[in-house]
């Protein structure tokens, strides 16, 4: 039996930053970790209701860096549409909506197979970031419908919380800060490191190396511990082994 190759997965924080056009702050990024070899790309559009307008988006951007792009959701056979991918790239929008599609269509396995034992890329943006990991316990977004598990990909063992958002010293705001909100996560046993990324931060994980890429530095939280900054460049690579 062939040894799986070494896992290949680009999750970024966000698929826009103020200011610029979709995805267009991680291209030099995408073009690196996708290469020359991949030649069509599987877009997974689940988070968004409006599917079609997504896929024409994520197309649109894909095509311009030289790369076909096939929507998983204008195939008669989703699961056979995983099988047979060369890279996946999952975006963002409602991360229960997201991960209940997936969970319906049972693609979880089949995604797991050709990420984890084929070694394909895997890209997530926002959603598909927050799905690449253990669980999607620090989403920050509202539960509009309910998957059967808040268990995910799980290709990496701790959590992500994307768009991390620093409190505003100047705001009359009283709700929890995204800081509090991922303590009060902590506060219960056997919770996994949750890595912020603030917009315009990537993880890149190569087999056993995870890097911080990005614009912007990263926010570390370990139970128990103070939270601390990361400057882009950071190897994380400590918490592929994290339990």
């Amino acid at each position: 039996m062939a040894c799986p190759l070494p896992l290949r997965l680009l999750l970024v924080s966000n698929s826009r930053l103020h200011g610029e056009g979709y995805l267009a702050h991680c291209e030099e990024q995408m073009r690196s970790f996708f290469g020359g070899k991949v030649k069509r790309v599987l877009f997974i559009p689940y988070a968004l209701h409006d599917r079609d307008a997504y896929a024409k988006t994520a197309r649109e951007k894909f095509e311009s860096l030289g790369y076909g792009l096939d929507s998983i959701h204008e195939s008669s056979d989703p699961v056979e549409a995983v099988r047979k991918s060369e890279a996946i790239f999952v975006g963002g929008g409602n991360t229960f909506r997201l991960l209940k599609v997936l969970y319906d269509l049972n693609l979880i396995p089949e995604i797991r197979k050709r990420v984890l034992h084929a070694g394909i890329p895997y890209m997530g943006s926002s959603a598909g970031t927050n799905i690449a990991t253990i669980s999607i316990n620090t989403t920050n977004d509202m539960p509009i419908v309910y998957p059967p598990s808040l268990e995910a990909l799980g290709f990496v063992p701790f959590n992500i919380n994307p768009h991390y958002l620093d409190p505003d010293v100047n705001s009359t705001h009283m709700g929890e800060t995204r800081e509090e909100r991922i303590l009060q996560y902590h506060e219960e046993p056997d919770t996994p490191p949750v890595l912020g990324l603030r917009e315009g931060s990537i993880l890149l994980v190569e087999g056993n190396r995870a890097t911080l890429l990005g614009k912007n530095k990263a926010r570390l939280f370990l139970r128990g511990e103070t939270p601390t900054e990361h400057e882009p460049g950071a190897d994380f690579s400590f918490l592929l082994t994290s339990s």
